[in-house]
């Protein structure tokens, strides 16, 4: 390998074509970008011009200055010296990703901190980092066709208030080997640990084998997988007999497992599939016992809300505790750089149709990567489509009400432009007016990008509104906070509200209890007597 590279590099000097030093390690189009000052942390990381593999780890060393949040972070340590240095150390890098690695330019990274180098015996360390938990399992992601460089970070703050557990990321600007390579999401990845999923590793037997677990709906790629015996069906429940559902062994790795938790884990999945398979509409719902229908719908929703072209089917993280703690299995939100009418292929780029049932286009497209039949036969369910619309309407009075989207888009947004941060990563990925695979839209600037995201997600809203029966002009009186329940944190709110306090975000109409045009403190009698039993 060492000769291929080097006469791979005697070649390109001689033909005058060669990059800087470090070519091998996917530079940017541009090398020279210099940055001064900028509100995002700095990371530096340095492997001495050794290839960075995809599946074997190398050693490298990362230095991360982060003066704190609204303080700026300078690149020049001589002439801004005693700056913050959130973390300094050895990593064990790699790159990561399946499209995201073999179709993009800009490569993401997988890294662990490590004590001393590998090949002196070096061992993982958990750290916090950026005021994310201690762990020591991370990611560098490298937003490339997602040019507004938010759908990932978007997906996880819409979902945040709903699941578990969803994974946290702070936006940085990255060097390797002194070379600028821009904007990067360093992130919490899916995995175990005190501030991720908090589970056991299995045992060998009774209550221990049965959790925890962590598995991943997804194609084969190379890995060790279970293969469903159910196959995916269409839309109307026919089943693709020549196409099947593959799932990875996450955590612990299948390698980790013994035989008697393979055949644990992979028998409970093959329960939960008999039970949801054997489903009939008007039966009874023998899955609920397997699967953690809130949970689902909570994941359903951030699925479609983001009419991810990838949902459902790829990276499908799912995991389950033990049986004595909860014995449902329940999903977590990752990989959502397509989703928001990013991607051109397989309607991806429509607001207007249910992603779960979009197997007929994977299929007559030839895509092996079918959607589980899970999601079809939920949707059968009257009892959760009932729930399901339920939920839809809550959290469309909370945290997925369209004026809180969009400050959040526009929150982003501020980060990425407010010090140059976005203007440096166009400068060394120039892609402006340019097609990246698979952008429906091809922006000419930032913040066309940004429109086009927002309108997009107005126009996504308003038609699942239609669909699941939500009317965004209609308030549910009392619900004074917006949050979807009337509770005592109502009262609290208006009652702080009308004695000038900071409580200045409040549904107006909502908290007009007496309906006589203004919140005032007759309407606090008249909630705290609803609350406590009464009539409206």
């Amino acid at each position: 390998m060492k000769r291929l590279l080097l006469l791979a590099v005697t070649v390109l000097t001689l033909s005058g074509t060669a990059h800087a030093w470090g070519w091998w390690n996917y530079p940017p189009d541009n090398e020279e970008v210099q940055l001064t000052s900028t509100n995002l942390p700095i990371v530096w990381i340095d492997v001495d011009g050794q290839y960075i593999d995809r599946e074997e780890r190398i050693t490298g060393r990362m230095k991360i200055i982060h003066n704190g949040d609204g303080q700026l972070n300078y690149a020049d340590t001589i002439a801004h010296p005693g700056q913050t240095i959130d973390y300094e150390g050895y990593i064990a890098i790699r790159y990561r990703g399946s499209s995201s690695f073999n179709i993009s330019d800009k490569k993401p990274y997988s890294f662990r901190p490590i004590d001393k180098p590998l090949e002196d015996g070096g061992t993982k360390q958990k750290v916090k980092i950026l005021g994310m938990g201690k762990d020591n399992n991370w990611a560098l992601l490298a937003p490339y066709s997602d040019k507004s460089m938010m759908r990932d970070l978007l997906a996880f703050e819409v979902s945040r208030p709903w699941m578990e557990y969803t994974p946290q990321g702070r936006y940085c600007e990255m060097f390797l080997d002194g070379t600028y390579y821009g904007v990067y999401i360093l992130t919490e990845v899916v995995s175990k640990g005190k501030h991720r999923l908090n589970l056991p590793d299995p045992g060998l037997e009774g209550d221990t084998i049965t959790g925890g677990y962590i598995m991943e709906v997804n194609r084969i790629d190379g890995e060790v997988t279970y293969t469903s015996k159910y196959h995916p069906v269409s839309s109307m429940g026919k089943s693709y007999s020549d196409a099947y559902i593959h799932f990875q062994y996450k955590s612990p790795d299948y390698e980790e497992l013994t035989s008697e938790q393979v055949s644990y884990i992979t028998g409970r999945i093959d329960e939960m599939e008999t039970a949801l398979w054997n489903y009939r509409p008007t039966g009874t719902a023998n899955y609920q016992e397997y699967l953690d229908e809130e949970n689902f719908i909570d994941y359903q929703i951030a699925m479609e809300l983001g009419h991810n072209v990838d949902g459902y089917r790829l990276s499908g993280k799912f995991f389950k505790r033990r049986d004595s703690e909860d014995a449902r299995f329940k999903m977590v939100v990752w990989d959502m750089n397509l989703a928001y009418g990013n991607a051109d292929y397989y309607q991806g780029w429509r607001t207007d149709t249910w992603m779960y049932k979009n197997n007929s286009n994977l299929y007559n497209e030839g895509d092996p990567q079918l959607i589980p039949f899970w999601w079809y036969k939920l949707n059968t369910n009257p009892e959760y489509t009932a729930a399901l619309k339920a939920r839809w309407a809550q959290y469309r009075r909370a945290n997925l009400r369209e004026d809180r989207l969009m400050a959040t888009v526009d929150s982003l947004a501020s980060v990425l432009t407010s010090h140059g941060a976005e203007r440096r990563n166009s400068m060394a990925w120039p892609r402006w007016g340019e097609y990246v695979w698979p952008n429906y839209y091809i922006a000419d600037n930032y913040k066309d990008e940004v429109d086009y995201l927002k309108n997009w997600l107005s126009d996504r809203i308003a038609w699942m509104d239609s669909q699941l029966g939500f009317d965004p002009n209609a308030h549910e009186r009392g619900d004074v906070d917006g949050d979807g329940h009337v509770t005592i944190t109502d009262v609290t709110v208006l009652i702080d509200y009308l004695l000038g306090g900071s409580s200045t975000d409040i549904d107006m109409i909502a908290a007009d209890c007496d309906e006589d045009g203004t919140p005032n403190i007759s309407d606090v009698t008249i909630l705290i007597d609803y609350l406590l039993g009464g009539s409206w």
